[in-house]
């Protein structure tokens, strides 16, 4: 539902001086199959869910460290869908980490130095909802990322929240309550193979069931333990752990050595014939301790 007065409820968010939301908006334009928000005109539109119900945000950077928030639709719930927006938003931008420990490493370091100067600003856009994580990470297993788009392009149109707003519907992941009594044969509808169904609704079943969440495992106290838990999950091997490890837990030293986009862009910016070996990521990535998970980024965004 509309609001009527969308000036009344706008409010900023200060980022650190090492941000830039222009390179973010960037890396998150790059499909234009993506389903979940909708980068125009400078900013970015996305749907929430606040206080339970659903929200439609704008975010622009119209001042120097300050990210604006404008709510264009849905129903607002107040101070408390305001402090959940603000924290979902610094979330999703790793607007709490100081990178310039990243940088100064980066600058050290040949290939890594020159992407640092090329995408300076760049944030590692996460993942903050981790059924949302879990699913991306499945049904890009093994398919192209165009395909892996499709299968959340048609998982948010079949099953999650939608909000129209000026002519557009604006979608929202579904919740694992939404997917958790679906028949592996709808999704099988979808073109989700049999492993990735059963996978999905495994981790629905789990979530709305209170026995996995991001607050849990992160309350375990180490990243390791926490990937010891997801991968007790049917279909999360060590790269899917590895990475809702970097995009959703944020652990800094998280990457999902067997990717192979991040073989292909090693391999571009090596100036290698072939694929890069185990032993020479191990070696490259030894460089930078603690900041794997931002070099692994930076160097998937070489590709696009």
């Amino acid at each position: 539902m509309p609001l009527q007065d969308t000036h009344a409820l706008t409010f900023s968010l200060t980022v650190p001086p090492d941000f830039r939301f222009a390179p973010c908006l960037d890396y998150m334009a790059r499909s234009d199959n993506e389903s979940l928000f909708e980068v125009r005109d400078g900013g970015v539109n996305r749907l929430l869910l606040l206080s339970g119900e659903p929200v439609l945000l704008r975010i622009t950077a119209e001042e120097e460290q300050t990210l604006t928030v404008r709510v264009l639709a849905g129903a607002w719930k107040g101070e408390a869908a305001r402090v959940e927006a603000e924290r979902y938003i610094r979330d999703w931008f790793d607007l709490d980490r100081d990178l310039e420990p990243f940088y100064r490493l980066a600058m050290g370091h040949g290939v890594l130095g020159g992407l640092a100067r090329e995408f300076n600003g760049l944030r590692l856009v996460g993942v903050p909802d981790l059924f949302e994580a879990l699913c991306w990470a499945i049904v890009g297993q093994q398919v192209n990322l165009a395909f892996a788009y499709t299968l959340k392009r048609r998982l948010t149109e079949t099953y999650g929240d939608s909000l129209e707003w000026e002519g557009r519907i604006y979608r929202h992941f579904p919740r694992p309550g939404q997917l958790a009594a679906a028949e592996p044969e709808a999704l099988g509808a979808l073109q989700l193979t049999r492993m990735k169904s059963a996978a999905v609704l495994d981790v629905a079943r789990r979530m709305s069931g209170g026995a996995l969440s991001r607050e849990g495992l992160l309350a375990l106290g180490s990243f390791r333990a926490a990937e010891e838990q997801l991968l007790q999950i049917r279909g999360v091997g060590p790269w899917t752990s590895q990475y809702v490890r970097m995009r959703c837990l944020r652990d800094p030293e998280a990457y999902p050595v067997g990717d192979v986009g991040l073989h292909n862009a090693v391999r571009l910016l090596l100036g290698l014939d072939r694929k890069p070996t185990l032993p020479e990521l191990q070696a490259l990535f030894a460089d930078w301790p603690g900041w794997e998970a931002y070099a692994a980024f930076y160097l998937w965004r070489a590709l696009y």
